[in-house]
């Protein structure tokens, strides 16, 4: 008899129950392809870094490749979520997995011909990062169609959100060893690899079968995205949320990564401060994807909600001067809270956002959520320039504190469940939620 994992409380599930997203094929298939690809995605970054400076680039040079991918993404990503609601996500997914593993095929190629000027890096990192751009939206997608039951969604993002949380931490550091062995060339190539990996696990799934372009086929992209907008606007609890995930990034988590490293060089120690920092972020954000695993919170958005309030701990513990080891657990609760955040947030989405326009959704909230983030990056240093390093992360402290505050008291949000689980605030299925 099959055991019915949702009456069971998360505390006492067996790890086999946890983990029983895992029996289904098609999700273990895109699991298997995600992950691989995932880890040559983390890897190839510092290989495309010395490609730059080992060719004879500056910091400039570097600037400008790497803006050239981030750029791309950005741009594409409203088109990215009409095309895999066109199209459907699998498709979209395979494509873009073929582009980006060519792109690096050749890119290594180049590298090792000793013919990569500054001008190709900068064309081939901007395509590979138009692929992640038609990739990021057909990813939140697919997911509702990769399990049998609705159930299973926390624990299949979970266990994607882990793969990344894995991938971040380890892909790096085999990336750096690889790179002092045997060049960025040999980086790519095996990214190039992987790619071709998560194109295969792609191409042996068997999804059912979607209605394509469901507002009409004769439809133009931009009716299309104006369906789109609509869906996304009619959700305050998603609009709040993305607007929420915006401004940190813009004002907490932007000036993080840009002050973080210039205070760990001058009081605590220096890059290898500094790295410990963000590899205990990575394991918080291990440690939270595990906690996840067959949880099913009563108010989702409200709980990760409050795991955001932990993004507050290592910036404010850096504007008071605390010690390392009090940044490094402030990384820990905020790697953690970022985990627990992320699987709740795609589960309760893809709860209650009808299939025929996820795409579209997941798109504007991930242009919402991003788009502030390289402002953040460029104002970081000169707003710290003119205030101090100290009070512009106290500042995002005591924004990202106020700020959940604020969220929670949206009876949207703190009351928001997934469908199903004891009542349903608001409509489902294309209907106007309130």
């Amino acid at each position: 008899m099959a055991v019915d994992t949702e009456r069971i409380p998360a505390r006492r599930r067996r790890l086999g129950d946890r983990l029983a997203v895992l029996g289904e094929r098609d999700f273990t298939w895109f699991f298997v392809g995600y992950s691989t690809s995932l880890l040559g995605s983390s890897m190839a970054p510092v290989a495309v870094a010395f490609a730059v400076l080992d060719g004879g680039g500056s910091g400039t040079d570097l600037g400008w490749v790497m803006a050239a991918r981030i750029l791309p993404v950005v741009l594409v990503l409203l088109a990215g979520g009409v095309i895999a609601d066109r199209f459907g996500s699998r498709r979209v997914m395979l494509g873009s997995d073929v582009v980006r593993g060519l792109v690096q095929a050749v890119f290594a190629a180049l590298l090792v011909a000793g013919r990569a000027p500054l001008w190709a890096m900068v064309v081939l990192v901007a395509l590979w990062g138009l692929g992640e751009g038609l990739f990021l939206p057909a990813l939140g997608a697919i997911v509702p169609d990769l399990v049998s039951r609705k159930e299973l969604l926390a624990d299949a993002n979970s266990l994607l959100g882990l793969s990344r949380s894995v991938t971040t931490v380890a892909g790096p550091t085999v990336a750096g060893l690889v790179t002092a062995a045997q060049g960025p060339a040999a980086v790519l190539l095996v990214d190039a690899v992987t790619y071709g990996v998560g194109a295969f696990a792609l191409a042996r799934l068997r999804l059912p079968a979607r209605v394509a372009n469901a507002d009409g086929g004769e439809e133009s992209m931009l009716a299309d995205l104006r369906a789109g907008w609509s869906e996304f606007a009619s959700r305050p609890w998603f609009w709040i949320t993305t607007a929420h995930m915006g401004l940190f990034n813009l004002l907490v988590w932007a000036p993080f990564l840009v002050l973080g490293p210039l205070t760990a060089r001058q009081e605590l120690g220096g890059a290898r401060a500094w790295g410990l920092v963000m590899g205990v972020y990575g394991v918080g954000a291990v440690l939270g994807g595990l906690l996840m695993l067959g949880r099913r919170p009563g108010r989702p958005l409200a709980v990760a909600t409050v795991a955001t309030l932990g993004w507050a701990l290592p910036s404010g513990a850096l504007a008071a001067g605390a010690p390392l080891p009090w940044v490094v657990a402030g990384a820990l609760v905020a790697g953690g809270g970022s985990a627990v955040c992320g699987t709740l947030f795609s589960t309760t989405m893809q709860h209650w956002v009808p299939p025929e326009v996820l795409g579209r959704v997941n798109s504007f909230g991930a242009l919402g959520a991003f788009v502030l983030g390289p402002l953040g990056l460029a104002a970081a240093g000169p707003v710290a320039g003119r205030i101090g390093v100290e009070k512009v992360l106290l500042l995002g402290a005591v924004w990202q504190l106020a700020s959940c505050a604020v969220v929670l008291a949206v009876p949207a949000v703190r009351n928001r469940r997934w469908e199903g689980d004891g009542g349903r605030e608001g409509e489902h299925h294309g209907e106007r939620e309130r």
